[in-house]
């Protein structure tokens, strides 16, 4: 099974967390981010991820207003999510203690 989360970095993580919660545009997640981190994502950051989900299934854009795409999680991507976050919690859980 293909996988795009494996953890030596967050981008696809959180791009398929955020797009979990509701259907994204590429400039969205680059806001959301930007929100979070206190830095906006370059589009050469962003869109190349984009690009992979899509490409490896995860992703789809399922509305498009000129330039702006908007993707949301497929079937496959909704189960990779799943399996990396429970990656995810299984690698920092015990750092939660830290950080109450």
């Amino acid at each position: 099974m293909e996988t795009c989360c494996d953890m030596r970095g967050f981008l696809t993580f959180i791009v398929l967390r955020l797009l979990s919660k509701k259907p994204m545009s590429g400039e969205e997640i680059r806001e959301e981010l930007k929100k979070r981190k206190g830095s906006k994502p370059s589009s050469g950051t962003i869109y190349p991820c984009l690009k992979m989900l899509a490409e490896n299934g995860f992703i789809e854009e399922i509305s498009r207003s000129g330039k702006l795409k908007r993707y949301t999680l497929t079937k496959k991507g909704q189960a990779e999510l799943k399996r990396a976050t429970r990656q995810f919690v299984r690698i920092f859980y015990d750092m939660k203690e830290e950080y109450r």
